[in-house]
């Protein structure tokens, strides 16, 4: 699946955004993306990238080309606009025409497609350039998308302006190992409950 165009919509009253992508084969996806899920997959792929980048270069240079590639996004977006290019919908509906609440998400870096289990085991910069997302659905259905660099920050660049628009705030990463020490490091969302 080669995704071609992202699509995002903050609905206030749902307090939700409808994110959308279609692929070349004119298929298209429709979910629902709460604060939670929006926050975490924002803060999870920007550690995964840093460090991946950290492989091969400073922080400092890390910093200098995140806000690089996200002003190109931005300004390429800016001069799409201007030509009107409008997003394509779908014509197949893999998954049904109705967007489907995206309950949590996982993301994990990858080396020869498959997931890292710790980010200290990688040696000499083999990281692939993807990283590894997934979409975990209602009844335990998981859809996996394998995002490499610019398509990556683009849906990055598209799902923060709608976090911002929603006025949802920061995102915060919470990382957590899983119990079996040889399986894939993960980084997973929680709901924070407080009672007063």
């Amino acid at each position: 699946m080669t995704i071609k165009q992202f699509n995002g919509t903050y609905f206030l009253n749902e307090d939700r955004i409808l994110f959308r992508f279609n692929t070349q084969n004119q298929e298209e996806y429709r979910f629902w993306f709460t604060r939670r899920t929006t926050l975490f997959l924002l803060a999870a792929s920007a550690h995964f990238l840093a460090k991946k980048l950290e492989q091969t270069h400073s922080p400092d240079v890390i910093k200098a080309l995140n806000e690089f590639e996200k002003q190109a996004i931005l300004d390429s977006v800016k001069s799409e606009a201007s030509q009107a290019q409008v997003y394509e919908s779908g014509v197949n509906f893999p998954l049904g025409f109705d967007p489907l609440l995206v309950m949590d998400i996982t993301c994990a870096l990858t080396k020869n497609g498959e997931k890292i289990a710790k980010i200290e085991d990688v040696k000499d910069g083999v990281i692939d350039e993807s990283l590894s997302v997934d979409f975990v659905l209602p009844g335990g259905a998981n859809l996996n998308l394998k995002l490499a660099g610019n398509t990556l920050q683009t849906m990055r660049v598209l799902l923060d302006q709608l976090r911002l628009q929603a006025g949802w705030g920061d995102a915060i990463l919470q990382a957590t190992n899983t119990p079996n020490e040889d399986e894939v490091f993960q980084a997973k969302s929680s709901q924070n409950i407080s009672i007063h």
